[in-house]
């Protein structure tokens, strides 16, 4: 097993890495950088300079569109536009529900959505979990009656991310309740301008309505709008979650907060005390596991070997790993880790040019990366929780490996 990248894997990864550096827009990369929050403008900004490059699929087989690239490519593109600042992708569209339309969707399909997916244009949501049906997604109950060449959707779906701002929503649904229950699921595209459907943000911790409440109230949706066969959804969404619990693990991203996590320690004055920097040691060596652990993958992807289904080792190892530096950010600030207050951050207040402006340029906790340390741990409790809760992910690991 060969770990280290070729010559011609070394000049793609300078070439995208200048390409990064020339088209990010700076605004946005300050605020990735500052954990600041991102609009939909700004989330879309940067998804249609992609999308202009033909990189916002950047998965994608050259005959959807893709560049083709091989695993170790999209690898060194993640890693450059995290290390550059750029504003992690809205997976939805381009990493989860474009395979699945690839996959299992007929050529109508694929000529009608890929595009606006490839482009960055249309916005898309995910509608899985429902009250009570979350990691135990097969008693979903949102269910879809067959009238003529129609469906009628009635139920609800919760914790739908950025659902405020979609456009289009991929849903399983309820078509039958005969026989084990994931037999009865289908996969459904559905326009959220549809009558009957309404959204309700949730508002969390860190004062941000990311999630969402979506209802359904006699819904039409053309049956042309059904992926693949009536009732053997389950199978096309285990497809999308094994593309959502790889990239939830994000070792690009991990490996950017590790290098902000020292600057935090060092500029708070804490970095040279032995037991912060044993708890930093233990991280950066966990993010580098887990680093090694995606590169082998890719090692067997590239010389033909099928690599273990390690999708939900992933999820665990990144969500955690994404805790404990958000965590660790928290204890080297102590209690200058600030509170949100999005009037104030919103109207300028941030940081080091703050405190100058104000004359208090040596008052304690006046880094620029203090200001949204709170908002960003509050935020991360979710992380082991979604895509899967942890819990179910080990035993799904210890049945593939132990059998």
């Amino acid at each position: 097993m060969d770990l280290a990248f070729t010559p011609e894997e070394l000049k793609f990864r300078d070439e995208v890495r200048a390409w990064v550096k020339g088209n990010l827009p700076p605004d946005i990369a300050g605020k990735v950088r500052m954990a600041q929050r991102l609009t939909r403008e700004d989330s879309q900004r940067w998804a249609r300079i992609l999308g202009k490059k033909g990189w916002l699929g950047y998965g994608w087989p050259r005959q959807f569109g893709g560049p083709g690239w091989t695993a170790v490519q999209k690898h060194l593109f993640e890693q450059e536009c995290a290390m550059a600042g750029a504003p992690r992708l809205m997976p939805f569209g381009p990493v989860m529900v474009a395979p699945v339309i690839m996959a299992y969707g007929n050529q109508a399909q694929q000529e009608r959505f890929l595009p606006g997916i490839a482009s960055g244009d249309v916005w898309w949501s995910q509608g899985y979990s429902e009250p009570g049906s979350g990691s135990d997604l097969a008693s979903l109950r949102t269910r879809a009656e067959r009238k003529g060449d129609k469906y009628i959707v009635n139920g609800q779906k919760t914790w739908t991310t950025l659902g405020q701002y979609g456009e289009w929503m991929f849903n399983l649904v309820r078509t039958s309740t005969e026989g084990k229950p994931q037999a009865g699921i289908s996969f459904l595209l559905i326009d959220m301008k549809s009558p009957g459907v309404s959204v309700r943000p949730i508002k969390l911790l860190d004062g941000e309505c990311e999630v969402n409440d979506v209802f359904f109230d006699n819904v039409e949706v053309p049956a042309e709008n059904l992926i693949g066969e009536e009732n053997k959804g389950w199978t096309y969404a285990k497809h999308l979650l094994s593309h959502e619990r790889t990239n939830i693990a994000d070792v690009n991203r991990a490996k950017r907060e590790l290098e902000r996590l020292k600057r935090i320690a060092q500029a708070e004055g804490v970095y040279d005390d032995a037991r912060l920097r044993d708890q930093i040691a233990l991280l950066e060596v966990d993010i580098v596991a887990l680093e090694m652990l995606v590169l082998r993958v890719l090692s067997a992807e590239k010389s033909g070997r099928n690599a273990l289904d390690i999708a939900g080792l992933l999820k665990i190892k990144g969500s955690e790993i994404q805790q404990r530096y958000t965590e660790l950010m928290m204890l080297a600030a102590g209690p200058y880790s600030l509170p949100w207050i999005c009037e104030a951050m919103d109207a300028g207040w941030q940081g080091d040019q703050a405190f100058a402006v104000a004359g208090l340029q040596g008052f304690p906790g006046g880094d620029v990366a203090n200001a949204t340390l709170a908002p960003t741990y509050f935020n991360y409790r979710k992380t082991t929780i979604y895509g899967g809760s942890n819990e179910v992910q080990r035993n799904i690991v210890a049945q593939t490996v132990l059998g």
